[in-house]
């Protein structure tokens, strides 16, 4: 009964992590509370824990509690243990720059997504996906994923994931995703139409690098841009060239810098995010 009672509180620790994070620098307690539908006493334990272990900060009293100085040290653990592409901070800008849109890198690891790095700026931001599980079908870089999977890997991922819908567009049914992931098999690329979020465009291209002599899959640059009626002036459909130029050409660079011994840091930029603008 222990055990179960502590990996109870471990759920809801991290339960309460999240709802910190997603609702930006600062949330109170009552807030976190009636979010999760937990009694008070029990949110302010789990926040004074996470305090405690320095997940979390205290923040000026009407400001409540954010994220604190311990989480981008996981994340830079995790980076690590991923392919990370020597001068990727560069080339991203470079698709930025050209793409006139957000740019971002994503690692595949057995069947979820990472994204290492992103570069963007006011103009052209770049979507932030907290849980890619039950996302993967809705966007361009899990369309990658999908579309490289084998059959039954597959299969696995739809099973554990489903098909929720996010957005209108979504599509929700498994045969109209296979006939998606053909299409992105044929053309080695991928396009999120708002399917994800109704006013986001994704468009993404692979990242391999020779295994054995087998290229295999190891992750995606992207970019995204807002949705415009009837693929007017700025759409994806209007912009889709130099889109598809940017990054097939940022995917080129980053697959060559795998072939050099993997980067566990950053030569430009220094660790977490690269953002410009």
């Amino acid at each position: 009964m222990g055990a179960v009672s502590a990996l109870s509180s471990v759920h809801r620790a991290l339960q309460v992590l999240e709802v910190v994070a997603a609702a930006g620098d600062g949330i109170s307690a009552k807030a976190v509370a009636r979010r999760l539908e937990y009694n008070l006493s029990t949110t302010y334990h789990l926040l004074e824990s996470l305090v405690t272990d320095g997940y979390l900060v205290r923040l000026e009293a009407s400001r409540g509690f954010g994220l604190g100085p311990k989480l981008p040290a996981l994340h830079d653990r995790l980076v690590a243990q991923l392919p990370v592409p020597r001068g990727l901070g560069g080339i991203l800008g470079e698709v930025h720059s050209t793409a006139q849109a957000g740019a971002l890198y994503a690692a595949f690891r057995d069947g979820d997504v990472v994204v290492v790095a992103h570069d963007d700026c006011a103009d052209h931001p770049v979507p932030v996906i907290s849980d890619w599980r039950g996302a993967l079908h809705a966007t361009a870089i899990g369309k990658l994923l999908l579309a490289e999977a084998d059959e039954v890997t597959r299969r696995a991922i739809l099973d554990r994931d489903g098909l929720p819908a996010h957005a209108y567009r979504t599509m929700t049914e498994r045969d109209a995703l296979e006939r998606e992931l053909t299409g992105v098999r044929r053309n080695d690329l991928a396009i999120d139409r708002g399917e994800f979020r109704e006013r986001l465009a994704c468009m993404a291209a692979p990242v391999r690098r020779s295994e054995a002599g087998v290229p295999t899959l190891v992750g995606a640059v992207a970019v995204a841009v807002p949705v415009v009626p009837a693929g007017g002036p700025g759409s994806i459909a209007d912009r889709r060239s130099r889109l598809e130029r940017a990054i097939r050409e940022g995917a080129r660079r980053l697959a060559a810098a795998l072939r050099d011994p993997v980067s566990t840091g950053w030569d430009d930029g220094g660790p977490g995010a690269v953002r410009r603008g």
